[in-house]
């Protein structure tokens, strides 16, 4: 970036932080409580973290 240029805030930048939490929150609002598998089955989720984990890394090596 140059010395001395501003960038103006868009998006949720230039929103009061109450808007902002108020957008945020709807986020986890979205899907019903019986469909949120993972919040309901913690070793579900730990079990998809690590195949998560397995294919992002396995390739890794290839990479370099």
């Amino acid at each position: 970036m140059m010395a001395g240029s501003s960038t103006s805030k868009r998006g949720f930048a230039s929103m009061d932080g109450d808007r902002q939490r108020e957008i945020a929150s709807k986020g986890g609002k979205s899907v019903p409580a019986e469909k949120r598998s993972f919040s309901q089955d913690r070793e579900l989720a730990s079990e998809a973290g690590r195949k998560g984990g397995q294919a992002s890394g396995s390739n890794r090596s290839s990479q370099e």
